[in-house]
């Protein structure tokens, strides 16, 4: 039974090579849409509030505000549907998982930027 569950998964693999990122850093996902037999690529832009999962089946949240509403997508790393992603920030938090964003609004819900090297 493992065997084809490996099997399975060897298939599905998509092989692609994706940035860095970690909890806290604002992201840009190129995620397929397939509409009927229509296909187009939307760009979803927002903060990573927490990665779950070992090896190739991590997946990663990322929440948005929408208008005034909040907005969380989950989106696993070996997902074919997946065309980039793309590191916009680089957050500065001390925390893996960060769930305390849903309770806060405007300028609360900023995470601070996390200086480099090179900006200095």
């Amino acid at each position: 039974m493992a065997d084809l569950i490996k099997i399975a998964e060897e298939a599905f693999a998509t092989g692609k090579e994706h940035p860095k990122f970690k909890a806290g850093d604002t992201v840009t996902v190129a995620y397929k849409i397939v509409e009927g037999n229509k296909e187009r690529i939307q760009q979803y832009r927002g903060v990573v509030i927490k990665i779950s999962g070992h090896q190739n089946k991590k997946r990663f949240t990322v929440r948005k505000m929408s208008g005034t509403v909040g907005v969380e997508r989950i989106f696993p790393i070996e997902s074919p549907n997946i065309d980039s992603i793309v590191v916009n920030k680089i957050g500065k938090v001390r925390r893996a998982k960060l769930y305390y964003l849903r309770k806060l609004t405007g300028k609360k819900a900023r995470i601070a930027e996390k200086r480099t090297i090179a900006s200095k």
